[in-house]
C-alpha cells in the first residue's frame, strides 16, 4: 500500500519540477538581469520605459529615481524599475 501511495505523488512530483524548469527559474534569471541593468544606469544612456517613452538618462537620483530627457528641455522623473531596455549605453567616464 506504500508503494501505491508514493506512486500518486510521483506525477505531481514531475508536475511541479516541469512548472520550476519552465517557468519559475528562466523568470527569476530575468529579474536577476534586469536588476542589473537598472543598477547600471548612467547618464546619458539612452532608455526605454514601460509606458513606451524613449528618452535620455539625465541624472541617476537616490531612491530609485531617474530623470530622463523626453526632448531637450523636458525632463521627466520616472522609478528606476519602470525602465524596460537600454538602447544605447554611454562609455564609462575615464579618470
Amino acid at each position: 500500500m506504500d508503494g501505491s501511495a508514493i506512486a500518486q505523488f510521483v506525477p505531481l512530483i514531475l508536475i511541479f519540477a516541469i512548472m520550476y524548469f519552465l517557468l519559475i527559474r528562466p523568470q527569476q534569471k530575468k529579474m536577476k538581469e534586469h536588476q542589473k541593468m537598472v543598477a547600471a544606469l548612467r547618464r546619458g544612456d539612452q532608455v526605454v520605459t514601460q509606458g513606451g517613452i524613449i528618452g535620455k538618462v539625465s541624472k541617476v537620483k537616490e531612491g530609485n529615481e531617474v530623470e530622463i530627457e523626453i526632448a531637450e528641455g523636458v525632463k521627466v522623473r520616472v522609478v528606476q524599475n519602470t525602465i524596460t531596455t537600454v538602447l544605447s549605453k554611454t562609455e564609462p567616464a575615464e579618470s
